[in-house]
């Protein structure tokens, strides 16, 4: 299978080129030539492992890697999980369901891409006999998952931009508390967004980018969204066929990654009836859902940092679909947005998707609320998804975060700080951060003083 760039202006690629670029050099992001339909599969699939329905999966689109190859490599991922199910369905009542997400080594979805990711990047280091540089940018756990997958492995090196006092400290101390000699966490002067344009704009220069064997870790790698297919589809599995055609996955979602990801197995074929996208105060999507006007506004700090987001890097995947495949228009719509700030659509698709938002002080009342109700915690960035719960559908919640990685909101909330031995081992080591302006020139000049 070949992967085109969403802009139409880079020749088609292989999976392992695909996930070795990252960022199209167009600017644009990888995606399927075409997509299977999977749906004769799911049957067949009903009763595997999530690691078995995983490589079931990936083989439908890394057809440039042997079979045993990546058998190996999706068994090696998923086996520091620390839950048997890799992702356990629990049931709160019989319309709510949380999908937990949170029991790989950084206790966040995230690790379910990323484990996968960095194993995949030491595959084709060994493979090529060359090293690589991995750059990501990130508002929380993806910077620590994708630290987490790269720890220690030979011939890389990881570099991560992170907004400086915009991350809990937990969340930062995962990534500045490794001692791994081929980690960078660099801590920025901005915001998440100044932190992925900077990304952006560093892959954008294609002669530095070939250089210094850049590779992007963040959700616009392609091999993320495929990744984080797997879990819905592993859940949908789950459930009766009634029960199928009563379920909505709700999803806490800042960059649109993750929603993406399950309405991608809906257009191959899965029939999934429909989405929820749970925003913070940063309510780009949420606005863009009920109104249409896709507006980037001024990123507000708040109690669910991962979400601190107004320019989400994967609505260019959805917005591609949306426009019937059209590179061109692609292309129209995001030079008008880089220049304006906004776009105003007037046809999407309204009846898969509904959306809500969640302040700060709504954030506690849900967390409470969840907590008295079912006797359950949720991190800040899952609570936001029990805002105002579909009572007509089956509700499948995503937790996307361990709630111990915010004890000061849920101390706040429910006077009880959850704690994790992986999380209480961090506290005592010294955090290794470097300070820098965001500002790409800084970046390149630190990137090029310590790339292997």
């Amino acid at each position: 299978m070949r992967f085109l760039s969403t802009r139409g202006n880079t020749d088609p690629v292989s999976f392992s080129q695909a996930v070795a670029i990252g960022l199209a050099p167009d600017g644009g992001l990888f995606l399927p030539e075409h997509l299977p339909d999977i749906s004769p599969r799911l049957t067949a699939w009903r009763n595997l492992s999530y690691a078995e329905l995983c490589v079931e999966f990936l083989t439908l689109f890394a057809t440039d890697v042997p079979g045993e190859v990546l058998e190996q490599v999706v068994r090696r991922s998923y086996a520091r999980f620390t839950h048997p199910e890799i992702a356990p369905l629990r049931r709160l009542d019989d319309r709510t369901r949380v999908l937990e997400l949170f029991h790989g080594p950084t206790l966040a979805f995230k690790d379910f891409a990323l484990q996968l990711l960095g194993n995949l990047y030491e595959y084709q280091c060994r493979e090529s006999g060359r090293s690589i540089n991995v750059l990501g940018a990130t508002s929380g756990d993806t910077g620590a998952a994708a630290i987490h997958g790269l720890l220690g492995k030979p011939h890389t090196a990881i570099f991560i931009l992170y907004p400086d006092g915009r991350v809990s400290p937990l969340q930062e101390r995962q990534m500045a508390c490794t001692g791994a000699a081929n980690v960078h966490a660099l801590a920025i002067d901005g915001s998440f967004d100044d932190a992925q344009r900077i990304l952006k704009e560093m892959f954008g220069d294609r002669d530095f980018a070939a250089q210094h064997r850049l590779s992007a870790v963040n959700s616009i790698n392609l091999v993320r969204v495929l990744a984080q297919c797997v879990y819905y589809l592993h859940a949908w599995l789950r459930f009766s066929p009634e029960e199928r055609e009563d379920v909505e996955f709700v999803v806490p979602t800042g960059n649109f990654g993750n929603v993406f990801a399950g309405w991608l197995l809906e257009r191959m074929g899965v029939p999934i009836h429909g989405f929820k996208i749970a925003t913070n105060r940063n309510d780009i999507l949420h606005r863009f859902f009920t109104t249409g006007d896709y507006s980037v506004g001024t990123v507000q700090p708040s109690l669910a940092p991962s979400m601190d987001i107004q320019v989400a890097s994967n609505f260019e995947r959805f917005l591609y679909y949306a426009v019937d495949e059209d590179p061109s228009r692609v292309r129209a719509i995001m030079d008008q947005l880089k220049a304006t700030g906004s776009y105003r659509f007037e046809d999407f698709d309204r009846d898969t998707f509904s959306s809500s938002t969640a302040s700060d002080a709504e954030i506690t009342g849900l967390i409470g609320r969840v907590h008295e109700r079912y006797g359950y915690v949720v991190d800040p960035h899952t609570a936001c998804a029990f805002q105002d719960l579909n009572p007509n559908r089956l509700s499948v919640v995503l937790a996307t975060a361990h709630p111990a990685k915010f004890p000061e909101a849920l101390r706040a909330a429910i006077g009880v700080e959850p704690t994790h031995p992986a999380l209480d081992a961090l506290k005592s080591r010294p955090i290794v951060k470097h300070r820098l302006p965001a500002d790409a020139s800084a970046i390149k000049a630190y990137l090029s003083a310590h790339a292997v």
